[in-house]
């Protein structure tokens, strides 16, 4: 009775290991690998480049990570078609007079974004000394759309063009994932209406409604 009793414990055991095991080690670790996988894809030198540059410029804790020196070599590097040899020369100048004017003027103390700090370039009229600054500052904003927007656009299309939607038309899966990524907005279209918009467009052998 107890070898049994004793077999039937050994038994549940290495049940038990065997299910540590697969999920500690088969799933558990796959998951964490895949992950840290994407985020060294999304997360290349590149894109962390961008970042660094995105963050110098950031006047968030007083421009607390605002450089000069890397500012430029950031620029240089990733915005060589945008700024000429002349150009760069301009900007470091105009960045070492933007250190000591902008970071420390009362118009742009407790500013917390980027958008933010352009808005307040503009209305002091200091983007014209700093022209070379706010073009810059311009560029980085497009970083939002020119990265974000895209890999929404791609996650959405991962969904939506599916094995079974493989043949479905450009304009068609372009109006789809419109719908699908701008979901938030496309709650509070009215079906009703749209169908008597397009009812009213011309003469229908069915009713649509």
């Amino acid at each position: 009775m107890l070898g049994t009793m004793s077999a039937g414990r050994s038994c549940q055991e290495k049940v038990s290991s065997r299910v540590e095991h697969h999920y500690h080690f088969d799933m558990f670790n796959s998951v964490i690998d895949y992950q840290l996988e994407e985020l060294n894809y999304r997360f290349n030198d590149d894109a962390l480049e961008i970042l660094k540059l995105s963050c110098a410029l950031q006047p968030n804790d007083q421009f607390k990570l605002f450089d000069v020196d890397q500012i430029c070599i950031l620029a240089r590097k990733l915005y060589p078609a945008d700024f000429s040899d002349q150009e760069m020369h301009h900007l470091i100048c105009q960045l070492e007079h933007y250190e000591v004017d902008v970071l420390h003027h009362k118009c742009f103390k407790n500013l917390s974004s980027t958008f933010e700090l352009l808005e307040i370039l503009i209305r002091t009229n200091k983007s014209h000394h700093y022209n070379l600054v706010e073009r810059l500052i311009r560029l980085i904003l497009t970083l939002h759309v020119s990265t974000a927007s895209t890999e929404r656009a791609f996650s959405a299309m991962k969904r939506i063009k599916t094995d079974l939607r493989n043949r479905m038309e450009e304009e068609f899966l372009t109006d789809t994932m419109i719908i699908h990524i701008e979901r938030e907005f496309a709650q509070n279209i009215d079906i009703d209406e749209v169908i008597d918009e397009f009812d009213s467009l011309k003469q229908r052998r069915a009713q649509l409604k």
